[in-house]
C-alpha cells in the first residue's frame, strides 16, 4: 500500500540507473519457494495499491513482476488508490496466510523496513480477508496494468 519501499536498495538503484536486470537471476529461491507451493495447489495472490501517476519505486515494482512474481505463479491485480478510497483497509501492508495468520508489515516514513508483527486473533483474520477480497475485486490484473 506505499508508493516506495526500501529506496536504497540496490536493485531498485541499479534499475534507476538503467540496468533493466532479468529478475529471475536476482531472486531465484522466491520463485522456486513459489513454484513449488503453486504445484501443490496453493493459491498466492498479491495485490497492490499504488498511487497515480505512479512513483519510479512502483515503475520497477511493475516492471519486475511478470519476470519474478508471475513467472513464479502468482497472480498479481493492481488498484489505484483513487479507486480504493471507499474501501476499509488495515493501516499497514500485509500478508494473510491460510486465513488463519496475517503478518503486518511496518516501514519508516522514508520507506525502509520495519518490524513485523503476527496476528491471528479472529476479529484482525476477518478484517484482512475482508479488505483483501474487495481489493482484489476492483483490482486490474497485472497483465492489463499500465502504470500512469
Amino acid at each position: 500500500m506505499r508508493d516506495a519501499y526500501t529506496p536504497r536498495d540496490p536493485d531498485y538503484l541499479r534499475w534507476r540507473a538503467g540496468d533493466h536486470f532479468d529478475p529471475a537471476r536476482r531472486w531465484p529461491d522466491w520463485i522456486e519457494m513459489i513454484k513449488t507451493m503453486v504445484a501443490k495447489g496453493v493459491l498466492v495472490r498479491r495485490a497492490r495499491i499504488i498511487s497515480e501517476p505512479v512513483t519510479d519505486y512502483i515503475r520497477y515494482e511493475h516492471g519486475v513482476t511478470a519476470g519474478l512474481n508471475i513467472a513464479a505463479g502468482e497472480l498479481v491485480r493492481w488498484l489505484p488508490r483513487r479507486r480504493a478510497s471507499d474501501l476499509a483497509l488495515p493501516g499497514n501492508d500485509f500478508w494473510l496466510f491460510d486465513d488463519r495468520l496475517v503478518l503486518f508489515n511496518h516501514f519508516a516514513g522514508d520507506g525502509s523496513s520495519g518490524d513485523k508483527e503476527l496476528r491471528d486473533e479472529p476479529a484482525v483474520i476477518r478484517l484482512c480477508a475482508a479488505a483483501f477480497e474487495a481489493v482484489w475485486e476492483r483490482a486490474t490484473p497485472h497483465h492489463d496494468y499500465q502504470p500512469a
